[in-house]
């Protein structure tokens, strides 16, 4: 007796407590979404009632399929539906922009009242149709830490919307996903925790909403915890009432706080509920009325999820489901498959005593009312003229860029690895499983030197072995693993053979694998060391993780879901960067993508009237290349387009990003005193005009040293070469190559140094040396850094500025390093080497000293030179290499001269107001950098944190060619990038 007492008093304190709860719950809030105290709307919504018939405001209860991808029939059948059934809605699914919009016009001009459209649209209206990105998944939302950014992606998704005449999104979906093995919900849900998903789903909601669109939360009450789908069956849930109260309602309590305009029910089959057999919650009044709508107080839309679905059509058929769905309290038929007889069954039931005609029409009523709100009284037709431009902005791609990148997660680094640091000291590979990963390799190549292997999913044992052959000296592999599929019963794509790969890689060096795709495929990377989630394989996630793992960008995302033991829900978190560049778009930075946009016309103008065979544009703003685009071929007729990779030979540029750098390197030591002589570091020039040259005037070109020399002429005669100098082919005493099938004596150096030192000076004037911009300071700063540091100046460069940095392709004598063919050629040099030019630097001088200059001899990728520059605005750090004093770099990147624009090596716009000289009248006088001869210039602004790089081979294939410089092509996108940033501050 006592033991029974016992029970019964634990009965009724379970009972109380969960009744309780339930009950305050359903007091949070009970206002009607719809409800606004507006009499126009009143008296719109009485006069189309009104002004309707019967059957006629029955049909308002029905939202049927429409596609825009289907034939003439389709279109005839909606369309006779429309008319003759005066059908409430149409909800769109495959198709075109274009096209869904011109038959939501032709619906419209059907319609007697106008028709609510809607889509189900989870991840944006690319998710049903062509010609439109998809927004991320709910599963990678569910990683991001800040739900504004959520807000921002409801929002953009709302004017996509009205764009297209829409006024009802099928999103969020706020089930929350606890069971992994859930066949139809797993990535459509922001995870597995109920707070996550109500923050997330509250901010998507309300983005929708504060602009204008209806929001609709499913799959109610909870389709998170199923192992069936219920396209295909009727899922069956076992969970406790207070459970379902504790996981499954919660969002939606938080959702009806903030106002939530509609809900859609799920067929899903919850003995605990209250139903008994197998009927579904779609059909159910417990769960519809008594539970939705009483106990929690919800005034909204209420939907039924689709009623050709299975786990409906099963037990009940068409026409009959809609009666059922009525009954149970449903606003909003979807889907419905005869419309005609539901509408006669829905009489029939009414005349049975089923439900109430008072009823049925306060409902219709509560449908046009939502047809008031979104604006259907005044209704217009939509504009279909540059629809998809309308609708994809370069907000669009702003959005989506902020929301891919604050999803990634770092879910393990062991001993720090992510990101990189000590480039120089690694060797590089990436292993592509199971796709191509065309953006991620390309991604990866703007940070270091990669070799790049692609494997197919599930290969064989030998293939795995000749790869692990492959890779062994490598010292970091960074694993892309693609295909992964979203289903649980197929392991998600993986392969165990996969896995283990991975395993042995892991044992051997050190990998990072990247997942792009499901967060629940993570359960099987187990032990894993580095792994990185990207949750989807788009190319902005392939595009992002590099960036990540080089420090381009901060690490923020956290595991929405928990998959086992190492990888359990909010693993992950922010991941400082290094400061390394970012890409992205150029909104996120303040840039007008549309001013941008003008740069083409430039270009593709400068190579209309033959200035440039073809060029590479890249800007930064703020740490991150905003604008990177190519034009043109390597030459004018038939040959290699130019691309983001093209090498170019940069001329003069290498002043300021090879001998310059190495000088402030060495000043910012207290190792070169730019008030010395060049005597001081170069004994054997005292007693020679050029003993007592102070550096700083040397390298402020006023020295008074000729403007250039040329040597090339010395060594030639009649128009051909010295058999003392030059010779076709390598021989002893003659190796040292000038161009392709041309080589000089190894004492061709020695010579023109000579020739350089026994130059005569330029007269004075009124006692001092005038401003003469000159070739040879670089020839005495060249030998000056090579004496100090005991190196050559390219090997002195590459270990301490190009390597450390990552930059593989901005080098001295590329063709002794990569193909031709990813070099544009310069001259077709008629007078001297008697060949065309490439991959030979093009200055005779450089090329007769052997192709290390300090005037010229480098080349390199836009990419790299950006860099270089990003390195001066940061003030001599970049990553995690600091290479010089930031009052080093403020010394000589300041106007040194009152003769002259030019600060020590580096060039800057002209000091007068509205001149601009090599650089852009646009750009600030704090502005520095340097053109190339060949085509090129490099200019930072540290006042806007701004980089240009222009490339081009308009020396090709004749040096004569002026047409760059006289029409202004250079400094004119220059100053197109200063009105972007004015547009986009505007």
């Amino acid at each position: 007796m006592h033991k029974l007492l016992s029970k019964i008093v634990l009965i009724c304190l379970f009972t109380f407590f969960w009744t309780s709860q339930s009950n305050s719950w359903s007091s949070a809030n009970s206002t009607d979404p719809l409800d606004v105290e507006n009499m126009d709307m009143a008296n719109w919504v009485d006069s189309v009632f009104n002004a309707l018939s019967p059957d006629q405001r029955l049909g308002q209860l029905f939202m049927v399929a429409a596609y825009s991808n289907q034939g003439q029939d389709h279109v005839n059948q909606i369309a006779n539906l429309v008319e003759q059934e005066n059908l409430g809605g149409l909800i769109f699914f495959q198709g075109g922009p274009k096209r869904q919009a011109r038959l939501t016009n032709y619906y419209q001009a059907k319609a007697k009242t106008p028709l609510l459209i809607a889509m189900d649209a989870e991840w944006g209206i690319g998710m049903r149709l062509d010609s439109i990105p998809d927004f991320p998944k709910a599963m990678t939302l569910g990683a991001i830490p800040d739900t504004q950014l959520i807000y921002e992606m409801g929002e953009e998704i709302a004017r996509q919307f009205k764009e297209l005449g829409m006024h009802i999104n099928f999103a969020p979906v706020v089930d929350v996903n606890s069971n992994p093995d859930n066949p139809v919900i797993g990535y459509r849900s922001f995870g597995e925790n109920p707070q996550a998903v109500a923050k997330r789903s509250v901010a998507y909601m309300k983005g929708m909403q504060d602009h204008g669109i209806i929001a609709n939360a499913k799959h109610f009450p909870g389709h998170g915890d199923t192992e069936a789908d219920s396209h295909y069956a009727l899922p069956l849930i076992r969970h406790p009432e207070n459970r379902i109260w504790e996981v499954d309602l919660y969002p939606y309590q938080e959702l009806f706080k903030e106002n939530l305009k509609s809900v859609m029910v799920a067929h899903l089959n919850i003995p605990s509920l209250g139903e008994i057999g197998n009927r579904p919650t779609s059909l159910s009044k417990k769960v519809v009325t008594e539970l939705l709508q009483e106990r929690m107080k919800f005034k909204g839309l209420i939907f039924t999820d689709a009623l050709n679905m299975q786990g409906v059509t099963k037990s009940y058929s068409p026409g009959e489901v809609d009666v059922e769905a009525l009954i149970a309290g449903n606003d909003v038929l979807l889907y419905s498959q005869n419309v005609p007889k539901a509408k006669e069954l829905i009489k029939k039931a009414v005349a049975e005593g089923k439900i109430e005609q008072s009823e049925i029409d306060r409902r219709i009523k509560k449908i046009l009312k939502s047809k008031y709100e979104v604006g259907l009284n005044q209704y217009r037709p939509i504009d279909t003229y540059r629809l998809v431009e309308r609708i994809v902005t370069p907000t669009t791609h702003e959005i989506l860029e902020k929301l891919y990148a604050s999803a990634i997660t770092v879910a393990s680094n062991k001993a720090d690895l992510i990101p990189f640091r000590q480039l120089d000291t690694k060797r590089f590979a990436s292993l592509t499983i199971g796709g191509a990963g065309k953006e991620f390799q390309k991604g990866l190549d703007k940070y270091a030197k990669f070799e790049h292997f692609n494997i197919g999913k599930a290969s064989s044992e030998s293939e795995h072995y000749n790869l692990l052959k492959k890779l062994e000296d490598f010292d970091v592999i960074v694993v892309g693993v693609m295909g992964i599929s979203n289903s649980p019963r197929r392991a998600f794509g993986i392969a165990p053979g996969d896995v283990a790969l991975l395993r042995k890689l892991q044992q051997r060096q050190k990998t990072v694998n990247v997942l792009f795709g499901n967060a629940y495929s993570s359960k099987f990377f187990e032990g894993i060391d580095h792994l990185v989630m990207a949750y989807e394989n788009v190319d902005w996630t392939q595009s992002i993780v590099p960036q990540i793992l080089f420090g381009g960008r901060p690490a923020q995302g956290i595991l929405p879901v928990s998959t086992g033991g190492q990888f359990t829900y909010g693993v992950g978190g922010f991941l400082s960067g290094l400061n390394r560049l970012s890409y992205g778009t150029p909104e996120s930075v303040g840039l007008n993508s549309k001013t941008l946009d003008k740069i083409d016309s430039v270009v593709d103008r400068a190579i209309k009237i033959q200035a440039t065979p073809g060029a590479n544009v890249l800007v930064v703003k703020d740490g991150k290349v905003v604008f990177e685009r190519s034009y043109g071929q390597l030459e004018y007729r038939n040959s290699p387009k130019v691309n983001s990779e093209t090498v170019y030979d940069l001329a003069s540029i290498t002043k300021v990003l090879a001998t310059t750098q190495a000088v402030m390197f060495l000043n910012s030591r207290g190792e070169l005193d730019m008030n010395k002589t060049l005597s001081d570091y170069l004994p054997e020039l005292r007693g020679t005009n050029k003993a007592n040259l102070v550096l700083k005037d040397v390298m402020a070109h006023e020295a008074g040293l000729k403007a250039f020399i040329p040597h090339y002429a010395k060594t030639v005669e009649s128009g051909r070469w010295k058999s003392e100098f030059y010779q076709e082919s390598s021989s002893p005493g003659f190796s040292r190559p000038i161009s392709n099938r041309m080589y000089a004596k190894e004492s061709l150096r020695d010579s023109i140094w000579k020739w350089t030192v026994e130059s005569e000076l330029l007269p004075k004037r009124a006692g001092r040396n005038r401003y003469v911009y000159s070739d040879l300071t670089m020839y005495f700063m060249q030998a000056v850094v090579e004496r100090i540091v005991n190196q050559p100046l390219d090997e002195f460069l590459d270990q301490n500025f190009y390597e450390p940095l990552g930059l593989h392709t901005l080098t001295f004598k590329p063709h002794e390093k990569m193909p031709l063919d990813n070099i544009a050629p310069t001259e077709n040099d008629v007078v001297f080497r008697k060949r065309q030019v490439q991959g030979y630097v093009h200055d005779p001088g450089a090329a007769m000293y052997g192709g290390v200059a300090g005037h010229a001899g480098l080349f390199g990728k836009a990419n790299d030179l950006a860099v270089m520059m990003q390195l001066m605005l940061n003030k001599g750090y970049y990553g995690d290499v600091s290479l010089m004093k930031p009052g080093t770099v403020s010394a000589f990147t300041a106007r040194q001269s009152t003769q002259s624009r030019r600060g020590w090596g580096w060039d800057k716009p002209e000091p007068e107001e509205g001149e601009g000289g090599s650089a852009g009248k646009l750009a600030p006088k704090s502005t520095f950098g340097h053109t190339g001869f060949t085509g090129t210039c490099a200019w930072a602004d540290p006042e806007n944190q701004l980089i240009y790089i222009f490339l081009s081979n308009r020396v090709y294939p004749d040096a004569e060619n002026k047409k760059l410089l006289r029409e202004g092509i250079r400094t004119d996108i220059h100053d197109i990038i200063y009105q972007a940033m004015a547009k986009g501050k505007g």
